[in-house]
């Protein structure tokens, strides 16, 4: 699909959370105006969520894109909330246009955009994900998210091989910021959702300037974050491995009970303590099965923040740094 195609989006707003890589941005921006062919360009409306960063030091190089504004938070909230307010802010705009999420230290090359683009005019109903195949971490951190996506498998039954890069098309918007999931985690939030989405294979490019915040701590909070996205169906999961597990504790129990009364083999003095074994992971079994029912009729229950009802209690300003025409006004 030519990127000159009267099909492609009239604009495409490009959301950035951002923490203190004013660096990276400015060096992410200037890669935008050497990549990204201008009719393309000219469709861009970048908004960078700035996530209550220490300092202030972006020095915007020349203007990219149709406009460029700064949304900036009272606090903090980290990388996935972060998203999930941008998404909640462009919602509520009169006009609707289709959405990249992106990250702003690089890793997400602009050029990939029009993959993703490309790939969204040909599946206009389906948010598309960048499935990453390959990467450029050390061979710790590939180890651990190879093992994070192996569990996440195990728990949910879902596969996830994408992250937040990804293009929301415009009338999937305000849907998405009615998706409470996605104030923990977003791509874990579209699954949860049960809205369309589809995923290209786009290679993971490299930091452009500091250091990434991302250590074991933060892949660990990460992998729960999007585990707890999906908590019903991982409680059911788990209670099916622990009803497993008390089955197999009745099985021992009696294999070692019929050796010992009703045959002439001899059973082991040890034979005792192997019975009582079984009895406490039944015991523990039945508890964890108990708990993890009470565990889902309250997340049922409970009500959740909405991105698209409560964001503005999070957005101190929005600053508008340029606004080159008026094809994607953000207001």
């Amino acid at each position: 699909m030519s990127i000159h195609s009267p099909k492609l989006p009239l604009s495409i707003n490009i959301v950035i959370p951002l923490f203190n890589d004013w660096e990276a941005l400015t060096l992410l921006l200037q890669k935008f105006d050497q990549t990204v062919p201008p009719a393309l360009l000219s469709r861009f409306a970048f908004l960078i969520i700035d996530d209550c960063s220490a300092s202030d030091e972006f020095s915007c190089p020349k203007p990219s894109g149709s406009s460029l504004s700064i949304l900036r938070l009272y606090r903090n909230v980290g990388h996935q909330k972060a998203i999930a307010l941008g998404l909640a802010y462009l919602a509520d705009q009169p006009e609707q246009y289709a959405t990249v999420v992106m990250d702003g230290d690089g890793e997400d090359l602009p050029v990939d955009i029009i993959q993703l683009v490309n790939a969204s005019v040909e599946q206009p109903d389906k948010i598309v994900f960048a499935h990453r195949s390959k990467r450029h971490e050390g061979p710790a951190f590939r180890f651990f998210y190879l093992f994070y996506k192996a569990i996440f498998r195990l728990l949910t039954g879902k596969v996830i091989t994408f992250g937040n890069f990804s293009l929301v098309p415009a009338q999937l918007v305000r849907k998405l910021a009615h998706v409470s999931e996605i104030w923990n985690n977003y791509p874990g939030g579209i699954i949860r959702s049960r809205l369309p989405y589809t995923a290209i294979p786009i290679e993971r490019g490299s930091r452009l300037a500091g250091t990434s915040k991302m250590n074991f701590v933060s892949l660990v909070l990460h992998g729960l974050s999007t585990v707890s996205v999906l908590m019903d169906t991982t409680a059911v999961r788990l209670a099916l491995f622990s009803v497993l597990s008390i089955g197999i504790s009745f099985v021992g129990i009696g294999v070692v009970a019929y050796l010992r009364i009703f045959t002439q083999l001899v059973v082991a003095t040890w034979a005792s303590y192997l019975i009582f074994s079984f009895f406490i992971v039944l015991a523990q079994a039945f508890l964890i099965s108990l708990l993890l029912i009470f565990i889902v009729l309250n997340y049922r229950t409970q009500q959740f923040f909405l991105p698209a009802k409560q964001y503005r209690d999070f957005v101190e300003r929005v600053d508008v740094i340029y606004a080159v025409n008026s094809v994607a006004p953000i207001a």
